[in-house]
């Protein structure tokens, strides 16, 4: 399937939970023409404000800045995160910022700099996330530099680590032709060959050093100390059993989240500690706060 995302992503490095990213990869991309029409259509709202609340979604699988997926299928890039988080930041009517969280992650490639987007919003306001019901690979690396985490029940957060598919000539096409693929002479680095001990050394550097950028930023966002991390996200007693996704209070024990709620009742949580007072009495801000909430809870 050539016009599918899986076949847009690859050789990429990715941060993605596979296993529960399989319907999104398998999507096909629109034509040309359905593409104009969407370009044509309203521009791409990227969050909602009800009541002094931003709500940011983070949906499907995340690229840098791949319009076709955000108009199309109104899925979340890394440009569109950093543009709407200094944005929110500086908004005055907006009290905190929530994170909505429904992705298996995406790609290596710009999620670093939407993280430290957040990160830095995170320094002017409230940022809360809510894994509804998945903050998986480069989304739970977002989601990390929020103030909390909430885990929806049967929700999952984890899948912290690297990853990338690559190949290898190993004979002739299918059109009875070997392909040899040269690099200059100080550019082995360019096109690592995995079929050779220096090209998958070279893979398996550039993955670790992604890696490396996850877990630091993980370890920032969530106050676990770099020595301990490690050790808190492999399912045995050896560090490299990492790369797991955890649900409800596996996720808790592990650091990785803050609580178990449904949606309802976390947004219902961050209008009462940030919403907009009511007008009058306490029934009606108690009243007005339950509309707001059940409002977010439908975002």
């Amino acid at each position: 399937m050539t016009n599918s995302i899986k076949a847009m992503l690859a050789g990429a490095p990715v941060a993605i939970a596979s296993d529960l990213a399989h319907d999104l990869m398998s999507i096909e991309l629109p034509d040309a023409a359905m593409h104009q029409e969407q370009r044509a259509a309203a521009s791409v709202e990227r969050f909602t404000v009800t009541r002094g609340i931003a709500v940011l979604p983070v949906r499907g699988l995340l690229t840098p800045n791949s319009e076709i997926l955000e108009r199309y299928l109104g899925w979340s890039t890394y440009f569109g995160l950093t543009e709407a988080a200094a944005e929110l930041s500086e908004r005055g009517d907006v009290s905190a910022i929530v994170l909505d969280v429904n992705s298996p992650g995406g790609t290596v490639v710009g999620c670093e700099g939407a993280a430290e987007a957040i990160a830095e919003a995170a320094k002017n306001k409230p940022v809360h996330a809510i894994a509804s019901p998945m903050a998986a690979s480069a989304a739970y690396w977002l989601a990390s530099q929020a103030h909390s985490i909430a885990v929806m029940p049967g929700g999952i957060v984890g899948s912290i680590g690297v990853a990338m598919m690559a190949s290898s000539v190993v004979g002739p096409d299918s059109y009875g032709e070997q392909r040899y693929l040269l690099t200059s002479s100080h550019a082995r680095a360019k096109r690592p060959d995995p079929g050779t001990e220096e090209g998958m050394t070279e893979l398996r550097r550039s993955l670790d050093e992604a890696e490396g950028q996850f877990h630091a930023a993980v370890s920032r966002g969530r106050g676990i100390a770099s020595d301990a991390l490690l050790g808190q996200l492999s399912v045995t007693d050896d560090e490299r059993d990492g790369g797991a996704v955890f649900v409800g209070q596996q996720a808790i024990a592990r650091g990785l989240a803050d609580s178990v709620e449904t949606r309802a009742a976390f947004y219902a949580r961050m209008i009462e500690a940030y919403g907009a007072a009511g007008s009058s009495g306490p029934s009606v801000r108690y009243r007005a706060r339950a509309e707001a909430a059940a409002a977010l809870a439908r975002i």
